[in-house]
């Protein structure tokens, strides 16, 4: 028996960060989408699944959570409005869209707001970015995502960006294939739902034809 879908195991198909959360909506351009992001729970679970906090740093977070409910859902809505931001921009680049100015503006606001707390730190003998604060702010999730839209608006591989071709789906994923000939967010699951509708839709009117 398969694992039941939640939060804390759903698929990172996206290949970058902030594509994989920009898909925490499922069926998005369904006529009855799934929001995975409900409680700042389910967003320390999320950030756990990714990579981007250890358990220790998510403990802790759900802990400050505890002592102060209503900035959690501050933060968890500034998330969801994030999220939303990082799927339109990317949504209208996989579509060879100019993302509308406003978009880009709020882009910029955040990440500014963002990187004013982020330092260098020594790891291994190299640096790489860490929040100030350490693992204590509740909003360290949001850092790492936006870092991950900056790098990937910035590096170059813009026209790698797609949307899953199935109209209900909506997720987005970075195409690392040599012949950017990927079409679904995954090919067990939309891929295959859309081989079984060719494969319906022929049959029927194969069985049409000799009626």
């Amino acid at each position: 028996m398969s694992e039941k879908t939640h939060v804390g195991n759903l698929k990172l198909i996206g290949g970058e960060l902030c594509l994989d959360f920009a898909n925490t909506v499922d069926w998005r351009l369904g006529g009855q989408p799934h929001e995975w992001l409900e409680t700042y729970a389910d967003l320390i679970a999320w950030s756990r699944h990714a990579g981007i906090l250890t358990q220790s740093e998510a403990r802790w977070l759900l802990r400050m959570a505890g002592r102060s409910p209503g900035r959690a859902r501050a933060v968890l809505r500034r998330a969801v409005q994030l999220r939303e931001l990082i799927y339109r921009l990317f949504s209208a680049i996989a579509h060879g869209i100019t993302p509308a100015a406003r978009d880009v503006e709020k882009f910029n606001r955040a990440l500014s707001n963002s990187l004013y707390r982020m330092r260098l730190v020594q790891v291994a003998g190299s640096f790489e970015w860490d929040w100030d604060g350490g693992g204590q702010d509740l909003e360290r999730p949001l850092g790492h995502i936006l870092r991950s839209a900056a790098a990937l608006l910035t590096g170059g591989g813009l026209k790698r960006i797609r949307q899953c071709r199935d109209g209900r789906c909506g997720w987005l994923f970075y195409d690392h294939s040599k012949n950017r000939s990927r079409c679904w967010c995954a090919m067990e699951d939309c891929g295959n739902r859309a081989k079984a509708r060719r494969f319906y839709s022929r049959h029927r009117a194969e069985a049409a034809a000799k009626e």
